[in-house]
C-alpha cells in the first residue's frame, strides 16, 4: 500500500495547526517543518500526532524541498496551516495513490476571506499544484515558489479551503512583506519602475479584479479586495523603485 505524507510548513501558527492536522487524518504522516515557532505550535502538533521537524527558513522553496528529504511516503500532499482539506479531498488523495498511474494532481482552493467565501475577482477558486509521487517533484523560487514536476499534471476531485485572513492587521503584515519579497525578486531580475509603471500597471489590475474576474459580484469585499490588489502593485513597483534608488540601479 503506498504510503501519504500532508507536509505543513509551519511558523507561529498555534491558531490554525490543530484544525489543518485534522483534515489530513487520512494520512500514513503529518510531517511539520518548523522555521522556530515561539508559540504552541509545536506543542499542539505533537499532541495531535504529528512529526515535527524544525528548520531554519530560507526561502519557502528550500523548506519544500527538505520537507521531501524528511520523508520516506511514496506520496507527499503540501498543505498550508491555513487551510483545511475536505472529506472529498483526503478519500480522492488514498485513492489517486493507490492507482499505478505517475502523475502530480492541481487540486480546487476555495479561498475564504474575513469569513466570507470568494467566488470571484482577485480572491476566486484557483488550482493549486499540491500531490506528488515524492521523487518526481523539487521546488525553486522565494515569494511564490513553484513546483518543477517530470510527471503530468491533471486535477483532482475534492478542494481546499482556505481561510486566508481574519483580521485587516494580519492582511496588511503580509501584505507588507510580500510585496518587499516581490520588488526584492523583481530587481534582482533587472526589472525597474517608472512613473508610467506606477500609473497604468495599478488601475489596471483593479479593473481586471473587479470587473474582467466578476469581483463586483462579491459585494463590498470584492470591491475592497480588488483595491487591495491595485495597492499590492502600487507598493511593489515603488518598493522596486527604492531599491534602484538606494542601490544606485
Amino acid at each position: 500500500m503506498a504510503k501519504i505524507a500532508v507536509i505543513i510548513l509551519t511558523f507561529n501558527e498555534e491558531k490554525n495547526i490543530a484544525d489543518a492536522i485534522r483534515s489530513a487524518a487520512f494520512a500514513d504522516e503529518v510531517l511539520l517543518i518548523d522555521s522556530g515557532s515561539t508559540d504552541e505550535t509545536l506543542a499542539i502538533a505533537r499532541a495531535l500526532g504529528a512529526r515535527v521537524v524544525q528548520h531554519p527558513m530560507k526561502g519557502f522553496a528550500d523548506q519544500r524541498n527538505f520537507a521531501l528529504r524528511e520523508t520516506a511516503a511514496d506520496w507527499v500532499f503540501y498543505l498550508d496551516a491555513d487551510e483545511r482539506l475536505t472529506p472529498a479531498a483526503g478519500e480522492a488523495i488514498r485513492r489517486l495513490a493507490e492507482t499505478p498511474e505517475r502523475v502530480a494532481y492541481e487540486i480546487c482552493r476555495h479561498n475564504i476571506v474575513f469569513g466570507q467565501p470568494m467566488h470571484y475577482g482577485a480572491h476566486r477558486p484557483d488550482w493549486s499544484l499540491r500531490l506528488f509521487p515524492r521523487d518526481a517533484v523539487t521546488w525553486e523560487g522565494v515569494v511564490h515558489e513553484r513546483a518543477v514536476v517530470s510527471v503530468p499534471i491533471r486535477r483532482m476531485p475534492g478542494e481546499i479551503l482556505h481561510y486566508t485572513y481574519d483580521t485587516w492587521s494580519t492582511y496588511l503584515t503580509k501584505f507588507n512583506r510580500y510585496t518587499t519579497l516581490a520588488a526584492e525578486k523583481l530587481f534582482a531580475g533587472g526589472r525597474r519602475a517608472s512613473v508610467t509603471t506606477l500609473l497604468l500597471h495599478p488601475p489596471f489590475t483593479f479593473f481586471k479584479m473587479y470587473v474582467l474576474k466578476l469581483g463586483f459580484l462579491d459585494g463590498f469585499l470584492g470591491f475592497a479586495m480588488s483595491v487591495m490588489a491595485a495597492l499590492s502593485v502600487f507598493m511593489k513597483y515603488l518598493k522596486l523603485a527604492e531599491l534602484s534608488r538606494q542601490r544606485g540601479a
